[in-house]
């Protein structure tokens, strides 16, 4: 029985946690604590834990915690922690199968072994695959739902289904089953195809993506990934540079620097809530300059401090 939640959860192998700090396990550095937090085991120690949570109890999934902000009175229900290092990861019948608790880097490199070039955008991409799945993840021209065969997803009930590509609708860093409604259950698996190539090229492509991504983005500082989508035609770094923005602070909270679609948390010292402001004003001063409505890339999930545990 846990004590913190009365919940009679029995049979798993993996951590439970309570009231646990959440900045720790995000790319951000900041937000409030989960009710509930739970690391598993591996897929079934996952479906197992699914299967005795309370139909109403929300689920929460984390991988790496980039692109996600979760704000200072934390997180209700569970959350779960999908990131192992040693998560399956192989090749068969011409595809890369991959856990979703997969660093997306890592399938980019097992790819690259194999010579497949059109992978080397996942070395990029600073999360699990199972968070590019959620949002259609890409960069350099890359996007994930361009190269998904089919998914493993489980669903709410702890049952494990297969899924075909033709069974979610892909945008811009957007994801919904193909009738429009959103995407249900939590991707434990995917299977992936990509064009053969060199090996020689796809590693030298990857080496290439990765000096170009250490040049331009502030990866020694906390964040989260690029904060806006790109407007058509545009892209929101420049927009959010040419408005003045660049350097502009809210409490610990700064525009970076050195990319203006970078919102970063020096020394771990912003609060969700400079954060979520920052990105309030910067939307407001490209509106106000620009006439154009940037539309925030990152999830913004969880409490305002007062509603829920303090970080």
């Amino acid at each position: 029985m846990s004590e913190d939640t009365g919940l009679a959860l029995t049979g798993l192998r993996g951590r439970i946690e309570h009231h646990v700090p959440l900045a720790r396990h995000t790319s951000w550095r900041a937000g409030g604590r989960a009710d509930l937090l739970f690391r598993p085991e591996d897929r079934d120690d996952l479906a197992a834990f699914v299967r005795q949570l309370p139909e109403a109890m929300p689920i929460h999934v984390l991988g790496l915690g980039s692109n996600t902000l979760i704000r200072d009175g934390g997180l209700r229900g569970a959350v779960v922690i999908m990131h192992d290092p040693g998560a399956a990861l192989a090749v068969a019948d011409g595809l890369v199968y991959a856990e979703a608790n997969v660093a997306s880097p890592k399938v980019a490199r097992l790819a690259a072994r194999l010579g497949c070039e059109e992978a080397a955008f996942l070395a990029g991409v600073p999360g699990t695959l199972g968070g590019a799945l959620a949002m259609n993840a890409g960069c350099y021209g890359g996007e994930t739902w361009n190269h998904v065969a089919r998914v493993e997803v489980l669903s709410r009930d702890g049952r494990f289904e297969v899924r075909q590509r033709d069974d979610y609708r892909a945008g811009y860093r957007s994801l919904r089953r193909a009738d429009g409604s959103p995407p249900d259950g939590i991707f434990t698996a995917a299977w992936l195809s990509f064009a053969p190539g060199d090996a020689t090229k796809a590693r030298a492509r990857i080496r290439e993506l990765l000096a170009k991504r250490i040049a331009s983005q502030p990866l020694s500082l906390p964040n989260a990934g690029s904060v806006f989508r790109n407007p058509p035609g545009d892209h929101a770094a420049r927009l959010i540079e040419a408005a003045g923005l660049k350097g502009h602070a809210i409490g610990g909270a700064h525009v970076s620097e050195m990319h203006a679609n970078f919102i970063v948390n020096p020394g771990g010292r912003a609060r969700a809530a400079d954060i979520e402001a920052l990105i309030g004003h910067v939307r407001a001063v490209v509106q106000a300059t620009f006439g154009v409505a940037l539309e925030p890339e990152v999830r913004i999930v969880g409490e305002p401090v007062g509603t829920g545990g303090s970080r």
